[in-house]
Formats: structure tokens, C-alpha cells, sequence
């Protein structure tokens, strides 16, 4: 099958200008139960899918195994708040790059002070300043996939004819693909870094009977 190239960037950048991120002002001020959440989230993230008919944006399932793992606090006499459905975004966006581990390493301080906080420094102020981040990086995002596009359109010059199409095409997604290893590793990194610094806290904290000996000594 040909595939045109200019109408595949074409395509590809408009796909990220339809990428939204649900605003806190969208999100009901009100406690709402497992059904009602999923909904929302459906509502909102469906048209983000790849497969809109057919992937599962969040299932009672999701829900539930998250609180289990420690991603979201339990709900209250089954209700969810709108801190509950903050984390939920998070959770949704980092879920395809990162583990259950790494997720709960990077939610649990966040979910510890300004979950259910009160004033100014909540979760929503967190919500909205990281957000309002992505919102800006949208346009770099977007001159970052165009150059790299140009670059894989300058790559198998040399290929048979009719072979150049589809080599073009592998070379712009392994370079977007190493683009994304090397992000992920650099998150991994952080996340393994901060908790190393944590564990580390704690092992002060915290002295063994052994420790205690030398330290007598």
C-alpha cells in the first residue's frame, strides 16, 4: 500500500493539536461514585485512543487495583473526590511508559502532601501548573516530530525505488522510538534517584540493634 509522506506528517500534527488535557475546571466539585468516574474519564480521553471503539480508557478493575498498589487513597463510603479523579489523569497518562512501582514511587509524596490539603497548595494547584506546562510544549512538540521528519526524508537515497517509501517511514519511528527510550530512561533514573535518597532518610532514621552497637562502641 503507498502511503503518502506530506499527508502522514499532515496527519501526525493534527493529531497533536487535537490532544487535550482534561482541565480541573472540568472535573465535578462534587464526590462521585465508580460508575460516574469511569464515565468522565470515557467522556473525556476517549477520542485520544488509539483504537477510540475499542481501548479501555479506565475500568472498575483499573480502580480498584490501583488503591490495592497504593496509587489512589481509598474512596470514601465508595465515593470518589475530585483529587481522587486528579490522580487518576496522572495515573492514566504515566501507566504507558512506567510501572506500578515507579507510579506509586512518584505519586506516593505527591498524594502525602497535598492530597486533600487544604488552601492554596492542593492537589488541583499541582494539577494545573504541571499541565499548564505540557499546554506550552505542545507547539516544541510539534517542531520536534516536523525535523525529524525531514531528517528520515533524507535517509535510504540510495535504496531501490520501490523500497524507499516504507525505509523512510521505518527510519522517522525509530528515531521517534529512541526518542521515547531515552526519555523513559531518564525518568527511571530520576525516580530510582529520589528513592535511593529516600531509602536513605529512612535508614538514618532508623538504626538497627547492630547499629546502635558500633555506634556504643
Amino acid at each position: 500500500m503507498t502511503i503518502n509522506l506530506e499527508d502522514l506528517l499532515g496527519s501526525i500534527t493534527e493529531s497533536l493539536d487535537r490532544i487535550e488535557y482534561i482541565k480541573a475546571e472540568d472535573i465535578p466539585n462534587i464526590d462521585l461514585y465508580m460508575d460516574q468516574v469511569t464515565t468522565f474519564m470515557e467522556s473525556h480521553l476517549r477520542s485520544s485512543t488509539r483504537k477510540p471503539k475499542e481501548d479501555k480508557i479506565l475500568t472498575k478493575t483499573m480502580i480498584n487495583n490501583y488503591t490495592k498498589n497504593d496509587l489512589l487513597p481509598p474512596p470514601v463510603k465508595k465515593k470518589y473526590s475530585k483529587e481522587h479523579v486528579l490522580l487518576l489523569i496522572f495515573i492514566y497518562y504515566y501507566k504507558g511508559i512506567l510501572s506500578i512501582s515507579d507510579i506509586q514511587e512518584l505519586l506516593q509524596p505527591i498524594t502525602e502532601h497535598f492530597f486533600d490539603a487544604k488552601g492554596e497548595f492542593d492537589l488541583e494547584w499541582v494539577y494545573e501548573e504541571v499541565f499548564g506546562l505540557e499546554r506550552e510544549q505542545k507547539d516544541v512538540l510539534k517542531a520536534d516530530v516536523e525535523e525529524k521528519f525531514k531528517i528520515a526524508q533524507q535517509t535510504f537515497a540510495d535504496a531501490p525505488e520501490d523500497k524507499q517509501e516504507f525505509l523512510k517511514i521505518f527510519s522517522f519511528i525509530c528515531m521517534l522510538s529512541f526518542d521515547v527510550y531515552v526519555k523513559k530512561l531518564l525518568i527511571e533514573n530520576i525516580i530510582d534517584g529520589f528513592v535511593g535518597k529516600k531509602s536513605e532518610k529512612e535508614r538514618k532514621k532508623t538504626k538497627t540493634p547492630d547499629d546502635a552497637s558500633q555506634t556504643d562502641k
